[in-house]
């Protein structure tokens, strides 16, 4: 008998190892060498983020699985995941994640559907698809809560380091929709064990909506890199005394951390939701559409960012037949539909521009707008490499470009569909200091177009 059991425990440690190992399929990621941007294996990596907080409570691997592979269709290579969302928390099997409701006391249990062991299939899974998971261990209204301290949220990074440190694929974003300021020692703690227990992963921090990580770590030795959430709210909307009211401006976030020293990456971790109402609350109001997704993408990563996390109402929350009819913030759309909406297939154009030229040595660059930059929806957004630029129009309106930012006599210039990706030549021009581009269509707002310009 006693053989028998060692002989079982010792399989069981060679299938855990397996399941681990399948992670490794994925090179982990890093920065840059100049800081700005993400690498794996010394290649480009644009983060191409979804927010699915609740795929480790809500779906079970069946389903999963199928989000993972839609996303992965799609283009998509991070998705973003609440790790514990309520103390109270269970997976779509039941099983719940603590013992007794207690943060230092993870339940990992043996059972088949255990919430841990659940959480390593679903790295391994999204591994096998080339994507990555960023991690909240957390969410922010927990700790608000006063349901976790210091003490207690050093002990359970340190579970979380030492369980996941061995898988390749993750990613690690502290906090939760909250100010760092809130519960700081919390977050210090949670970032510095992570940190050192872990010291390959990236970590970074989701803050509450308008706000950016780098206000209280930029200078944190755990941070690896900024995040900001410029949230749900139009430009009416922002009117609250603590923010600093940059409206729907999300490229303005990133021109504040791409000034700070030490450098390091930055990306807007949560813009307004696909389908999401304006500010949040109102489901009466309009709701964000696939023109809006595509716009704060465009204007934050030619801002700078090293990638962008796209949002779906129906799907952040996983809202299915089980729910309420009407979920959180006014979701009707069930999950598996929503999942295709527009904005969801449009941003892997994003991502296959950005990845078209020479990637590290992109640079924001307003200088290529030669007059009338713009405000709020007609604002222009320019970015360029050595032998390229990039210029961003979210109303299809006229530009005067300065076109001789770039060497050589001449350029080639050509408009990008963000809508489709198509790409439609418009000719060769001789540089000048004003060469004026005319968009297709009539200037509105959802008429967006980049200008490709490349000296030949």
């Amino acid at each position: 008998m006693l053989k028998r059991i060692v002989l079982i425990g010792i399989i069981s440690c060679l299938l855990f190892s397996i399941k681990s190992d399948e992670a490794d399929v994925l090179p982990i990621l890093k920065v840059s060498p100049n800081h700005r941007f993400f690498t794996a294996s010394g290649q480009p990596f644009f983060w191409l983020g979804d927010t699915g907080w609740l795929l480790f409570s809500k779906l079970n691997r069946e389903d999963a699985e199928k989000y993972l592979e839609i996303r992965r269709q799609q283009g998509f290579n991070v998705i973003q995941v609440m790790v514990i969302h309520s103390l109270s928390e269970t997976n779509a099997y039941g099983d719940s994640a603590l013992i007794n409701k207690n943060i230092t006391t993870p339940n990992t249990g043996n059972s088949a559907n255990n919430y841990w062991s659940n959480i390593d299939w679903v790295l391994n899974k999204a591994a096998e698809k080339g994507m990555y998971v960023a991690m909240v261990p957390i969410w922010g209204s927990v700790v608000k809560a006063a349901h976790t301290n210091k003490i207690q949220a050093k002990a359970y990074a340190t579970f979380l380091a030492n369980r996941y440190k061995s898988y390749s694929n993750v990613i690690w974003m502290n906090g939760g929709d909250i100010a760092g300021s809130d519960s700081l020692k919390v977050w210090n703690a949670i970032g510095s064990t992570l940190h050192a227990i872990d010291t390959a992963h990236l970590i970074t921090f989701h803050p509450r909506g308008r706000k950016q990580s780098s206000i209280w770590f930029h200078n944190e030795s755990w941070l690896s890199f900024n995040s900001f959430q410029s949230g749900h709210k139009n430009y009416k909307q922002d009117t609250s005394k603590d923010d600093f009211h940059y409206g729907e401006d999300n490229w303005r976030y990133v021109q504040v951390d791409y000034n700070k020293t030490p450098i390091k990456p930055t990306l807007d971790a949560e813009p307004s939701y696909e389908k999401i109402p304006y500010g949040l609350h109102d489901i009466n109001l309009p709701k964000w559409t696939d023109a809006d997704v595509r716009r704060y993408g465009y204007w934050s990563v030619f801002a700078g960012a090293c990638g962008y996390t796209y949002g779906n109402c129906d799907v952040m929350q996983m809202h299915n037949p089980k729910d309420k009819a009407i979920g959180a913030y006014g979701s009707k759309g069930l999950w598996y539909n929503s999942i295709n909406d527009p904005g969801a297939q449009q941003m892997i154009y994003l991502k296959k521009l950005m990845l078209s030229r020479p990637y590290f040595e992109r640079v924001p660059d307003q200088s290529l707008i030669a007059d009338n930059q713009g405000i709020k929806y007609n604002r222009l957004i320019a970015t360029r490499g050595t032998n390229y630029a990039l210029v961003y129009t979210y109303t299809g309106r006229d530009m005067d470009i300065n076109t001789t930012k770039l060497p050589g006599s001449r350029v080639k210039a050509s408009w990008y569909n963000p809508r489709n990706g198509n790409i439609t030549a418009i000719g060769t021009f001789n540089k000048s200091k004003i060469t004026k581009f005319n968009p297709p269509g009539t200037p509105v707002n959802g008429n967006d177009w980049v200008l490709i310009l490349d000296a030949i």
